[in-house]
C-alpha cells in the first residue's frame, strides 16, 4: 500500500493527514482521512500543539452536505433507556456509519428533552440544550422554556441534553470558570483539562466535530471549556456546544477508532452515538 504522509505546520500547531491511496466506489471516492459522495464531503485532520507535558492531541472533522443534512443518532442496543451501553465503534458499525463521534450519554440521566431521529423519547426539561433541525442547523435552546411539541413542530430532527453552549451566534458563550455540571456529577466545575467532544456549525449544512483526547502524559492533556469553546470560535463555529466527554470521548472513521480514548486505545461504552451513514 503506497501512503502519502502530509504535515502542516500552523500557529504552532502540527496538522497531520496520512491517506492510503484513494478508492472510488460509484460516486463515492474515499481515503483514511477523508470521504466525498454526492451528497457529503467529510475531511478529518489530527492536530498536535504544545510538546511535553503541554502536548494537546485532537481531530476536527468537517463536514459539509450538499443537498439535504443526513446526521443520524443511534442507541446502544439499538434501545433507548439507562444503562445500556455499547462502545462507540460498534454501534458506528451496526449502523453502517462511514463516521461517527460518542453523543451526550442520555443513558446516564433521567432527565432532558431527547428527540432522536423525529421521535421524542423523554420530556424533562432540565438545563440548555441543542437541537438539530431538518433545514441543516444547529441552535442552543432552553429546554424549560421550549416545549417539546414546538421544537417538533419547527423541524427539529434530534435534541442533545448536556452542555454547556460553548459558541452561540458567532461569539464564545461565556465565562466557563463558574460552569457546573449537574448533580449526577455532584456539582462539580468541569472547566480543567479533560478529554472533549463537541459539535459544532459554521454554517447550515456545514459542521464540525472536534474530539480531544487526555490523560497520557506527552501525548495530550486535553482542554478546559474555554480552549475547547476557543478552538470552534477558531475554526468558524456560529453554534457549538459540548457532549460527554472524558473517556467517552470517541471519533470513529471509515471503519476505525481514529483518536485515542483516554490515552489506552480503549473505548469506554456510552449510550449513543451522532452518525453519517454511508
Amino acid at each position: 500500500m503506497i501512503e502519502h504522509v502530509e504535515v502542516v505546520v500552523t500557529d504552532n500547531r502540527t496538522v497531520a493527514n496520512t491517506a492510503a491511496v484513494t478508492q472510488s466506489s460509484g460516486q463515492v471516492q474515499s481515503d483514511d482521512w477523508n470521504y466525498k459522495s454526492d451528497n457529503e464531503t467529510i475531511s478529518v485532520k489530527k492536530v498536535q500543539t504544545g510538546s511535553g507535558e503541554e502536548t494537546i492531541t485532537y481531530f476536527v472533522a468537517d463536514v459539509t452536505f450538499t443537498n439535504s443534512t443526513n446526521l443520524l443518532t443511534a442507541f446502544a442496543k439499538n434501545s433507548f433507556g439507562t444503562n445500556i451501553i455499547e462502545n462507540t465503534s460498534t454501534i458506528a458499525s451496526d449502523h453502517n456509519a462511514v463516521f461517527a463521534i460518542n453523543g451526550d450519554y442520555y443513558g446516564f440521566r433521567n432527565n432532558g428533552v431527547i428527540i432522536r431521529n423525529g421521535e421524542l423519547y423523554r420530556d424533562d426539561p432540565a438545563r440548555e440544550a441543542l437541537a438539530l433541525f431538518n433545514d441543516g442547523t444547529l441552535k442552543s435552546y432552553d429546554e424549560e422554556q421550549t416545549s417539546s411539541s414546538s421544537l417538533l413542530a419547527q423541524g427539529v430532527t434530534n435534541t442533545f441534553s448536556f452542555g454547556p453552549v460553548l459558541v452561540k451566534d458567532a461569539e464564545v458563550a461565556g465565562d466557563f470558570d463558574s460552569v457546573k455540571i449537574d448533580t449526577n456529577f455532584g456539582n462539580r466545575s468541569i472547566q480543567s483539562s479533560n478529554p472533549r467532544t463537541g459539535i459544532g456549525m459554521i454554517s447550515p449544512n456545514h459542521f464540525l466535530f472536534i474530539v480531544v483526547d487526555g490523560r497520557k502524559e506527552n501525548y495530550s492533556k486535553g482542554m478546559t471549556l474555554t480552549e475547547f469553546a476557543n478552538l470552534f470560535a477558531e475554526l468558524g463555529a456560529t453554534e457549538a456546544y459540548n457532549l460527554d466527554g472524558g473517556g467517552s470521548s470517541t471519533m470513529y472513521f471509515m471503519g476505525r477508532v481514529v483518536n485515542n480514548p483516554l490515552g489506552k486505545q480503549k473505548e469506554r461504552g456510552v449510550s449513543d452515538i451522532i452518525y453519517i451513514p454511508e
